[in-house]
């Protein structure tokens, strides 16, 4: 899962991007309304984390803008504000959740696997992302074929998910790495590849389509019914 952090403290930025990425998460982190703007407009994300006081723009402009272009990504804001009409207003331009300044970072994390639990997947319900005997709990990073659990690495589950979460969509390589890689990160020119590999052995051969000279894409449901 993509993450996008708009915090302009260094300190407080970089300890956050540090632990999600400990957690699993492939994070983008930027300083500036301006930057959040380019970054959403050009990158697909799974989640926003807004600071509320950033130096080219306050929080909730950059909130009803995300909201005005359609853009249902989950959104926790961080602010140094608590009080109750705060938070109300908060949540009233479309955020899903917030934090006060200090917070502890696994809280942060749990706020975000609480957040994606109200936030379904089209055609899924709750956190279970179900295909045919396939089925996902990504807040618990669960895996089960048939019922039975599967042993997924944290990327093989990055992939399995995106691939569920736009199963109507033939994703390309590029697409992928997006959703598994933070800007910066190094990413090997067959990981991917690798990556369907053992999703295949471990789940069913045919159940990822190779798309040949476009990308994958999950096959059709009735196929596993």
């Amino acid at each position: 899962m993509r993450i996008l952090l708009a915090e302009d403290d260094m300190l407080l930025g970089g300890a956050v991007q540090k632990s999600l990425v400990r957690t699993g998460f492939a994070v983008d982190w930027v300083q500036s309304g301006r930057d959040l703007r380019s970054s959403t407009s050009t990158h697909h994300y799974d989640f926003v984390i807004l600071d509320l006081t950033l130096p080219d723009g306050c929080g909730e402009s950059l909130l009803q803008w995300l909201r005005g272009k359609g853009l249902r990504v989950p959104v926790i804001v961080v602010t140094a504000r608590g009080g109750v009409h705060d938070r109300v207003a908060l949540l009233d331009l479309g955020a899903d959740d917030y934090l006060v300044k200090p917070f502890d970072l696994d809280e942060l994390t749990a706020r975000i696997r609480c957040v994606m639990r109200r936030s379904p997947a089209e055609g899924t319900a709750a956190d279970a992302l179900n295909h045919g005997p396939l089925r996902l709990l990504p807040s618990q990073r669960v895996a089960t074929w048939h019922g039975q659990a599967v042993a997924l690495t944290q990327r093989e589950f990055w992939v399995l998910e995106t691939l569920l979460r736009r199963r109507n969509q033939v994703l390309t390589r590029a697409q992928l790495e997006e959703a598994l890689y933070g800007w910066g990160e190094e990413v090997e020119s067959n990981a991917i590849e690798v990556y369907i590999h053992f999703l295949r052995r471990k789940l069913e051969p045919a159940l990822i389509h190779t798309i040949r000279g476009v990308g994958y894409q999950l096959a059709p449901l009735l196929q596993h019914a």
